[in-house]
């Protein structure tokens, strides 16, 4: 067997191409649980499901209760389903042993051991065929030296799950709303990524909610997102950022304003930690303008429908600049916290920070 896509197995899935042995594995937790929920619905029709699925979760179980589960065979079905959720707590699982070096020698993390039998390697070898085995190890990468994983890519369908940088949350966005039959745009998208980050799954969620509002073929507004997920499209910190990099003035103070009026939707910090990124990033384009051959939107991890953004904000902001601006956020951040302060609150403290910012150039080192 081998490594396959996310796409791929779905496609497989659907048209009912199943395997004896699925290993889901990865960061991002969402394609293991769509694929894992793909395969809960597809395999068993309801009248099966009493007799022939199996569902338990690392934490409660061992590997050789999972095996020996793997092993019976089906009542009335064609096919049984274990399905081993939560499998990074599944102990013994992914061994400390390393398959051969270069010079044909084994490690073992475990001394005086190494000759154990491993029931999931001799499973793997001669699966039943009426057994769909399904491991979702959620969370992290799994050691792939080791000879268990080893097994598991000869023998198993294995599809890795990473996360998704920030730049690509939008096209996942367009291409999850577009195969649901509704429209997003590119502004829109870049909202929902700033404002919910890269958990595909909350992303996932939110996109559900406002789709459900929704007739088919709408498309997802500024406006929609406002109203149905509570992001204002006009003051938020992506706009703060925004009129900052652009020294909007009167356009960043009524932001400030906005946020003193409505703290709880606006945290101190996730605005500080939102323009700390930015900054930062205006630091890279700096310390890489004059590099050869640099793609600076790949550099930055930023969709290059918004590199003009940044463009703005580096021609306005030196490096110089953006060093004690980063210096100053850091500083607020611990004046929120009550390092150095005692009374001023934070709807002050981002207006103090805010006015630094915008005049960086101005105020004495």
């Amino acid at each position: 067997m081998a490594s396959v896509t996310f796409e791929s197995i779905v496609k497989d899935v659907k048209a009912r191409k199943f395997q004896p042995i699925y290993f889901l594995y990865g960061e991002e937790p969402y394609f293991i649980d769509t694929v894992d929920q793909l395969l809960e619905k597809s395999v068993l029709d309801e009248t099966e499901k009493g007799f022939n699925q199996t569902i338990v979760y690392g934490r409660d179980t061992d590997l050789t209760t999972v095996i020996s589960m793997a092993q019976r065979y089906p009542m009335m079905s064609e096919y049984q389903v274990v399905m081993v959720r939560e499998a990074q707590e599944l102990k013994g699982l992914i061994k400390g042993r390393r398959a051969g070096n270069e010079d044909g020698e084994e490690e073992s993390a475990t001394k005086g051991k190494s000759s154990e039998k491993d029931p999931l390697i001799d499973y793997l070898k001669k699966p039943l065929s009426s057994t769909i085995l399904i491991f979702c190890y959620k969370h992290k990468s799994v050691d792939k030296r080791t000879k268990v994983f080893k097994e598991i890519e000869k023998h198993a369908t294995v599809m890795e799950s990473k996360s998704l940088y920030e730049d690509k949350v939008p096209v996942f966005i367009n291409q999850y709303v577009a195969a649901r039959g509704f429209k997003i745009s590119e502004p829109s998208a870049k909202l929902l990524t700033d404002y919910l980050g890269t958990d595909l799954s909350k992303v996932t969620n939110e996109l559900d909610k406002v789709m459900i509002s929704l007739p088919k073929g709408g498309e997802i507004t500024g406006e929609i997102i406002e109203k149905e997920i509570g992001i204002s499209k006009e003051y938020n910190v992506f706009e703060l950022q925004t009129a900052l990099g652009r020294k909007d003035i009167l356009k960043a103070n009524r932001i400030v304003d906005y946020f003193g009026e409505n703290r709880k939707a606006n945290p101190f910090v996730l605005t500080v930690g939102t323009l700390h990124g930015f900054f930062n990033k205006i630091i890279t384009m700096h310390a890489f303008k004059n590099a050869p051959g640099i793609n600076m939107a790949s550099a930055l991890k930023v969709h290059p429908f918004f590199m003009r953004e940044y463009e703005t904000a580096a021609r306005n902001y030196s490096l110089s600049s953006c060093i004690r601006i980063v210096g100053w956020l850091h500083e607020y951040d611990l004046r929120s916290k009550g390092v150095g302060n005692r009374s001023t609150d934070e709807n002050e403290l981002l207006r103090e920070l805010v006015f630094k910012i915008l005049h960086s150039q101005l105020i004495p080192a």
